[in-house]
């Protein structure tokens, strides 16, 4: 049913719990996961500004999701990873029609009752919110 699987992460301590039910939902039809982490870029500068920073972000990156994909070396299941700079929601949005991903599979946190307008305006919500495609968000 799931061909194509987007999990975006910003490598939060449910990332890898998030991971391992995207890799789960894909063995069931043989799909691929592609798992996205977007660096964000400071509005109205150039890239080449902070051009050494960005790149100590992208190392830095590349590390997380090799601790992220190792348990996913030898799965059936085709898992690859993407950096992009930019804005993170537009960036998830635009990476998913890109690349005919046909379901997100992302982190969420927990709504605290006791402050429930709170947090309205989180990546995962708007994600939600503006995807052209079904999301699955992990709490």
């Amino acid at each position: 049913m799931f061909q194509h699987i987007l999990v975006p992460t910003d490598f939060s301590e449910n990332s890898g719990r998030t991971l391992e039910i995207a890799v789960n939902i894909a063995k069931l039809s043989q799909g691929r996961v592609s798992l996205l982490h977007v660096i964000k870029t400071i509005p109205n500068a150039t890239f080449d500004e902070f051009a050494d920073f960005y790149k100590k972000l992208e190392r830095r990156a590349e590390q997380e999701m090799n601790q992220l994909l190792k348990p996913y070396h030898r799965s059936p299941v085709k898992v690859e990873s993407n950096i992009l700079y930019g804005n993170r929601v537009q960036e998830i949005l635009r990476f998913t029609t890109d690349q005919a991903v046909d379901l997100i599979v992302m982190d969420s946190h927990r709504v605290d009752l006791a402050n429930p307008g709170h947090g309205w305006g989180t990546i995962s919500y708007k994600v939600s919110m503006l995807a052209q495609c079904p999301i699955l968000l992990i709490k």
